[in-house]
């Protein structure tokens, strides 16, 4: 049952950890260059904090089933 478990588990938190990064807020980056906005510092109010928190919790899931994985194969 492990065998099919941790594979599914972990395909599952990748699909989440790449939408909890696609959807996080872009900072300036690039766009300063060219006449984007120019703030150096701002802080994660209300979803953003959530939303940023929580990308931190799954990556820290995908690492630990990653080497679960490992282990238990």
């Amino acid at each position: 049952m492990r065998q099919f478990l941790l594979p599914i588990i972990q395909i599952f938190l990748s699909v989440l950890l790449v939408a909890a990064i696609l959807l996080q807020q872009r900072g300036s980056g690039l766009g300063s260059a060219f006449g984007g906005e120019g703030n150096v510092f701002r802080t994660k109010r209300g979803v953003e904090k959530i939303l940023f928190y929580a990308t931190i919790g799954v990556a820290v899931l995908f690492f630990a089933n990653a080497i679960l994985t490992v282990f238990l194969a």
